[in-house]
């Protein structure tokens, strides 16, 4: 782990996130098969105003704490992949919490850094994280880094992606989509409280803990800073559960998070997202064009819901007016819901992992599970001016 602890000038990571639609953050595509490497512009300068500044010290690093490395969290087994690294079951070895059983997201610095846009999200799940506490969103416990990669300790969930479990089940009951809806709601009216949009609402998106309650993850996707009437135009997310608004970049608020539980509705009571086609551009045009068709078995209060969640017009939908998840909350389809008890997590899950113990990863892909777990050693060295974005601005706290 890179030692700070000496540095006491200022440093300013200037990442360019204004809401004008020509810059950076707004002129690029962002799609999981689209590889887009912008010019890296990180200035480091003296304090300025209107620049975020960290001073480093060994207060705000690591106030009070013995610092942590990966040598203080042993490798069990590999819960997912991404081109950003690996997330691994850990346990942890040492310490007040020894032998407890984490989630750590490994991120390679050298594949973050060559991108613009991936350092900006990175900085963005770090502040979410950090600044976020919420029954229904993952807990950040730990964070630190080392010279090549970016460490996040997260609360392990071991009853797995909701996604697997609808895979399972082919559809869901009207009851247990119910269930699963009234507390993602309430994950997204809190981040919206908080001025966030989250953009990246999918059944791979949503894990459940042991007991079988919701909890959102992977933030890297999300808008921070968003007040009432403000737009980005970013095109980001997952196509299928896209707001038209996004895919036709005419800026797009809050309400693009509402289309896409409308969208992740309609896949728990069918099976298959309410859009879909060949490939991605006629995906998009179903999206932009295509009736809406609900199925026969749904009851009226279900295809209403689904209808005004789905409004292309988004001045027309549920829960894009100042209401927000208030508006949501109060349609019909959730008129047995105490909104009290679901907050409380007094409701009693429609799914309950069947876990053997602690550790148990039974409720994840065995195409990931079943690989030795290795963290890959650092072999990436970054630039200086590169690193001290990590150095000042990502990853190096101690978040509990």
């Amino acid at each position: 782990m890179a030692d700070v602890n000496d540095s006491s000038e200022v440093f300013v990571l200037e990442l360019h996130e204004d809401e004008n639609p020509r810059d950076s953050d707004d002129d690029k595509i962002e799609l999981d098969d689209v590889d887009l490497e912008p010019e890296l512009s990180i200035n480091i300068q003296q304090e300025a105003e209107g620049q975020e500044t960290i001073q480093l010290s060994e207060e705000n690093v690591n106030p009070g704490k013995i610092k942590l490395g990966p040598k203080d969290f042993e490798l069990k087994k590999v819960l997912g992949k991404g081109g950003y690294g690996k997330v691994f079951q850990v346990r942890k070895t040492s310490g007040r919490d020894a032998n407890k059983y984490f989630a750590m997201k490994v991120l390679k610095k050298a594949s973050i850094v060559t991108n613009q846009k991936d350092t900006a999200h990175t900085r963005a799940e770090r502040n979410i994280l950090e600044a976020v506490k919420h029954p229904f969103i993952v807990e950040l416990v730990y964070a630190f880094q080392t010279d090549g990669k970016l460490y996040l300790i997260l609360e392990y969930l071991s009853g797995g992606e909701l996604f697997m479990h609808l895979e399972r089940e082919g559809i869901f009951l009207e009851d247990t989509t119910c269930f699963y809806l009234s507390e993602i709601i309430m994950a997204l009216g809190h981040l919206h409280k908080l001025g966030i949009i989250y953009r990246d609402l999918k059944p791979e998106n949503i894990l459940l803990d042991a007991q079988g309650h919701v909890k959102l993850t992977d933030f890297g996707l999300c808008k921070e800073h968003i007040q009432e009437g403000i737009v980005t135009h970013t095109f980001c997310g997952t196509i299928e559960y896209m707001a038209p608004e996004i895919l036709t970049r005419s800026g797009h608020g809050k309400a693009v998070d509402w289309w896409s539980l409308g969208a992740l509705m309609f896949d728990m009571l069918t099976g298959v997202p309410p859009f879909t086609a060949e490939n991605r551009k006629k995906t998009i045009e179903t999206i932009l064009k295509a009736k809406l068709n609900l199925p026969a078995y749904l009851t009226p209060e279900a295809r209403d819901l689904v209808r005004r969640l789905m409004k292309r017009q988004e001045s027309q939908r549920l829960g894009s007016g100042p209401e927000d998840a208030a508006a949501v909350q109060s349609h019909p389809f959730f008129k047995h819901v105490n909104w009290d008890d679901v907050l409380a997590r007094r409701l009693d899950p429609p799914i309950k992992p069947l876990l053997r113990s602690e550790d148990d990863v039974s409720q994840f892909d065995t195409r990931f599970t079943r690989q030795i777990p290795v963290d890959s050693p650092d072999e990436t060295t970054l630039s200086e001016s590169a690193n001290l974005i990590f150095q000042v601005s990502l990853i190096c706290f101690l978040l509990y």
